[in-house]
């Protein structure tokens, strides 16, 4: 138990590093007052909200997922959408983004602010391609095991938006994006299927920033281990890989590691079944883990989505211990069902929409 309390709070004090309110109310201290906010993503409601509370009520236009565009000032306009199956809502979405840049003035400012979600939560595609197209993309790509990059590459051949298309239709020149990554390498460009990229254009003025990644929220993970009295034996972003190798890897570690924490992130990847059971990849994760530490009671491990929620579920990930794992869980991993299993065993990690989106975080302790 008290272990259990301790990885908890150790990867909610990463999480609050990253928080989308935080880091952008520091990241616009700079920023010159704009004639438009523009915010999407899972974390684009934390996001504006910084941005409404420092210059007041601006045209602003939030589009996020379902559950996370709640607690904004009046003036904003929100739509939410679906994740990670776009739905005809992120067509809206993507639609109103559209209009809103192509409505700028010529010598106006905008305030773009990009987080990790949005290439299902907004879209408008090319001549000839529909909804239907565009939903079964997505649920291809997410059963084939791709990592993001290799995703995002495939979203942007339907889109207008995607890969500068977006700010390629500003009549305008003076642009500020922001952006929270989810992806390895924090490239601008395939956050959100590059929602917030650069056009090549001629004149344009354009300040870009990563306000917040996951080497922020492991950073500070490890800071926060440290003050609770571990030694931190590793801080890596090697979770880029499928998620059972994933676990072979990091579990053996886990088994021959001393007392002390590890701090881990990335975003592995699960190739799914054609009927797939309950869960998400860090559930998945969770769970294989479980299997590699059965029998050492002292190990804690949690691993969850730093936004709050793991694949279209409820829970963030998952915690488990040396004594999680039983025989009848191999049935639930086999079966892309880890969730249904680790609720059973009470092992869920529930936040609720945590208001940043830095892909995933690990936190393992022996103590």
């Amino acid at each position: 138990m008290q272990g259990s309390r301790q990885v908890q709070d150790i990867w909610r004090a990463g999480v609050a590093a990253v928080d989308g309110y935080r880091a952008t109310l520091e990241a616009i201290q700079a920023v010159e007052r704009p004639d438009q906010i523009l915010a999407v993503g899972k974390a684009a409601g934390a996001m504006a909200r910084a941005a409404t509370e420092r210059f007041g009520a601006l045209p602003t236009l939030v589009v996020t997922k379902d559950g996370h565009g709640d607690d904004l000032p009046r003036h904003v306009m929100v739509i939410e959408a679906s994740h990670p199956v776009p739905d005809a809502r992120s067509l809206a979405g993507g639609r109103a983004l559209r209009e809103a840049v192509e409505g700028m003035k010529h010598d106006s400012n905008l305030l773009l602010l990009v987080s990790g979600g949005a290439s299902s939560l907004a879209e408008d595609l090319v001549l000839g391609k529909t909804l239907d197209d565009l939903a079964a993309l997505n649920h291809r790509l997410l059963g084939e095991g791709l990592d993001i990059g290799a995703m995002n590459a495939e979203r942007r051949k339907l889109s207008r938006i995607k890969g500068g298309g977006l700010l390629s239709l500003f009549p305008g020149a003076n642009v500020t994006v922001l952006a929270i990554s989810d992806v390895p390498g924090d490239e601008l460009g395939v956050i959100g299927s590059g929602i917030g990229s650069l056009p090549d254009k001629p004149g344009f003025a354009a300040r870009t920033s990563i306000i917040a990644s996951n080497a922020h929220a492991r950073n500070a993970a490890a800071l926060a281990a440290e003050q609770a009295g571990f030694d931190v034996l590793a801080n890596e972003e090697t979770m880029h890989d499928d998620y059972l190798s994933v676990a072979a890897q990091i579990g053996k570690r886990l088994r021959n590691m001393p007392k002390g924490a590890m701090v881990f992130g990335g975003e592995p990847t699960v190739v799914l079944p054609d009927t797939p059971g309950r869960g998400g990849r860090n559930q998945a994760l969770a769970l294989a883990l479980a299997h590699e530490i059965a029998g050492q009671p002292d190990l804690t491990v949690i691993v969850g989505g730093t936004d709050g929620t793991d694949g279209p579920t409820d829970a963030a990930g998952a915690i488990v211990t040396g004594e999680t794992w039983s025989e009848k869980a191999q049935v639930y991993l086999n079966t892309a069902d880890s969730g249904s299993f680790l609720d059973k065993a009470g092992a869920l990690l529930i936040t609720g929409p945590t208001g940043t989106n830095v892909m995933d975080l690990m936190i393992a302790i022996r103590s």
